[in-house]
């Protein structure tokens, strides 16, 4: 099965600070040898790289100067699916506690660095789409999911 993962984890540097993270070289080598996709509904929803945190607050995303975001996020996601499908990706692996891509957590909205249970808007998008949703923690937790869901 082919898969789309948030391009942060294949070490794209599109985090909020512009950073990414290299400690996914399995990622990355799924993405290079064409199994997978790298998206970051952020940043295809017109979010610049770096860009000013934000967080989920309700069914709203915010950003630390108080300023809406919501629409940038939606439209993201709408575009990170829509890539995904063309791609073929029947799941997604998406970074964990993002306002867009978290999958079970979320920051709580008061910038206060306290994590709650929650989804990101586009972990929502392909949930709601029919799509297998997992996040790095899964990843970490259970050794052999990649190579399960590379083998679907």
């Amino acid at each position: 099965m082919r898969l789309a993962i948030s391009a942060c984890l294949c070490g794209c540097r599109c985090r909020y600070d512009g950073g990414g993270y290299d400690q996914y070289p399995q990622l990355r080598r799924l993405v290079a040898r064409g199994e997978a996709i790298a998206v970051c509904p952020e940043v295809l929803g017109g979010l610049p790289t770096p860009r000013t945190p934000c967080e989920r607050r309700g069914a709203r995303v915010v950003d630390a100067r108080g300023v809406d975001r919501t629409e940038a996020y939606r439209m993201g996601a709408a575009r990170a699916v829509a890539r995904a499908c063309s791609f073929g990706a029947g799941a997604v692996i998406l970074k964990e506690k993002s306002p867009s891509c978290g999958t079970y957590y979320v920051y709580n909205g008061r910038f206060a660095r306290k994590i709650i249970q929650g989804q990101g808007i586009a972990s929502e998008r392909f949930r709601a789409a029919g799509f297998g949703v997992y996040s790095e923690m899964d990843l970490a937790r259970d050794a052999q999911l990649l190579a399960a869901l590379c083998a679907r």
